[in-house]
């Protein structure tokens, strides 16, 4: 889930071809995002789950998995090993 919602973000916010999310390995650097993308990315992110991510630059030398799998885990320490439904998701049915 988390993987599709930093994807659907980054397809939409900056025109982002979704195919290039079929190639293997996929660096964050290979999505064409600035220093500044990147980080609206994170806040994307951070204002779903409810986190904050220390040093949003160490994105830019990962892949989008090992990126996503980062995110995965810091959320999980915040809220107890769950990954809870995104704040925009919460009390809808």
């Amino acid at each position: 889930m988390l993987r599709q919602i930093i994807k659907d973000f980054v397809i939409q916010q900056f025109n982002v071809d979704p195919a290039v999310f079929d190639q293997p390995g996929l660096k964050v650097a290979d999505l064409g995002l600035d220093s500044l993308g990147v980080v609206e990315m994170l806040f994307e992110v951070e204002d779903l789950y409810g986190f904050q991510v220390d040093d949003p630059a160490r994105y830019s030398s990962m892949t989008f998995d090992e990126m996503v799998a980062d995110m995965e885990t810091t959320i999980r320490a915040a809220n107890n090993g769950q990954i809870p439904a995104p704040a925009s998701l919460q009390g809808k049915a």
